[in-house]
């Protein structure tokens, strides 16, 4: 499977077992199971529709949280690499040895302070400007709640298996009640058909573009807001000033880079699923957004949804500055909260 490196895919792996043992109670009970499902389905190389055995999926679980129990306390392991052992955060030097040979490595810091590790076969390498990129396919090991991409320093990592699953699950999710609306639009523009694989390949090919659209996103973000706002994203506590810090953040990305390249590239499925995913708190702070979408549909070619796109990266842009303006601290954090509360904030 991976050769010389077997050593250190355990030891990726025991990191994702601490790591959920110390966070899996961070998540909803149903987020909650719905990870455990597909962490014992990547686990047992099930197939994404084939149906799970209920009693193995629960024994299996039982068993994982006891596992859990014994080493919530433990620390991450070291990665053995060449002779020596790096630290687990060190991607650049564990990827300086593994990319030429066809793997590649992932960690950092998630949602709710939840360490995130993998190691995956890289399908393919490249730039976009000055942005290294690497996409990863069959991965090797993996903890629960994996995110499809994230960036680290200079490198955008996009896990197509991840994303495979994710899409998988929101296709299968709407097929138990089959409504009109975005999600509807963009599987069928995607020609998405049940239980076909070719057309979750094509999704999967797809999507990631998006998603390296939003990380390129994100990068002119951070260069816009400096060092200040992960700082400030690093010490909140409060729930809500952390889910309004995120999607303002979300929301200038996707307005400055990911929504004016997928209009100008008139990639209809791709915007139709983007709309699909504005939910929550993105959802509730950008109404013009959705505005834009369904004069969009209507047939307007595309000037409403250009015209909020052009207003949201005005917006969000004083909004995230004045997030990182409200300094640190129990005051700063109050300061957030209020304003994901004011509706001047709102587009």
């Amino acid at each position: 499977m991976t050769g010389r490196f077997d050593d250190l895919v355990a030891a990726v792996r025991a990191n994702c077992q601490v790591s959920d043992a110390r966070h899996a109670r961070s998540l909803t009970l149903c987020t909650y199971l719905l990870e455990m499902r597909e962490l014992y389905r990547w686990e047992r190389g099930a197939p994404l529709a084939q149906a799970l055995p209920r009693a193995d999926v629960g024994a299996w679980l039982a068993a994982r949280e006891a596992e859990w129990a014994a080493i919530e306390d433990a620390d991450y392991r070291a990665l053995p690499l060449a002779g020596t052992e790096v630290d687990p955060y060190d991607v650049a030097t564990v990827n300086r040895a593994l990319v030429p040979e066809g793997m590649v490595y992932g960690a950092g810091i998630g949602r709710h302070g939840k360490p995130q590790f993998f190691v995956a076969a890289l399908r393919r390498e490249e730039w976009r400007g000055d942005a290294h990129v690497l996409v990863a396919g069959r991965e090797f090991a993996r903890d629960l709640a994996p995110a499809p991409a994230a960036t680290r320093g200079g490198t955008i990592h996009v896990r197509l298996e991840s994303l495979a699953r994710m899409l998988w699950d929101k296709a299968e999710a709407w097929a138990m009640k089959r409504r009109d609306g975005a999600l509807k639009a963009a599987l069928d523009a995607h020609g998405f058909e049940a239980g076909s694989a070719e057309a979750l390949d094509r999704m999967v090919a797809a999507e990631a573009e998006t998603l390296i659209l939003h990380e390129l996103g994100e990068r002119e973000v951070a260069a816009r807001m400096g060092p200040a706002w992960e700082r400030t994203l690093c010490v909140l506590e409060r729930r809500r000033a952390d889910i309004f810090m995120r999607a303002a953040r979300d929301l200038l990305a996707d307005c400055l880079v990911t929504l004016p390249a997928l209009l100008e590239r008139d990639a209809r499925a791709e915007i139709h699923f983007w709309f699909a995913n504005l939910d929550g708190m993105r959802h509730e702070i950008f109404p013009r957004a959705r505005q834009g979408y369904e004069a969009w549909r209507r047939g307007d070619g595309g000037q409403a949804l250009a015209a909020a796109v052009d207003a949201g990266a005005e917006h969000w842009q004083r909004v995230c500055a004045r997030i990182v303006a409200s300094g640190g601290g129990a005051d700063g954090e109050a300061a957030i909260e209020e304003l994901s509360l004011d509706a001047a904030t709102r587009l």
